[in-house]
């Protein structure tokens, strides 16, 4: 990300396209107004859409081990085995 500019706000009014558009791109502004900064125009931080392998490889490592037969036990406490079973004839 590069430095902060500052930009009036009569200047974001009117270049308003321009300025998001180098928003988007990765610029912050200052937004000013009779030359005091009353606020900030940030890009949004963006989201990885896919865990890379290795990152999900050191994650499972660091993962705590799950014992299963707790894991079968807890889930079998949590059922109720009365539910009605719409394949039971």
């Amino acid at each position: 990300m590069s430095a902060q500019r500052e930009v009036s706000q009569r200047d974001l009014r009117m270049r308003s396209k321009e300025i998001m558009d180098a928003v988007e791109r990765g610029d912050s502004f200052a937004v000013t107004r009779d030359g005091h900064q009353i606020g900030e125009l940030i890009p949004l931080r963006r989201r990885r859409r896919f865990v890379s392998r290795a990152d999900f490889a050191q994650g499972s490592q660091l993962a705590p081990l799950v014992d299963i037969d707790t894991f079968r036990a807890d889930q079998d406490a949590a059922y109720h085995h009365a539910l009605f079973d719409p394949y039971d004839r």
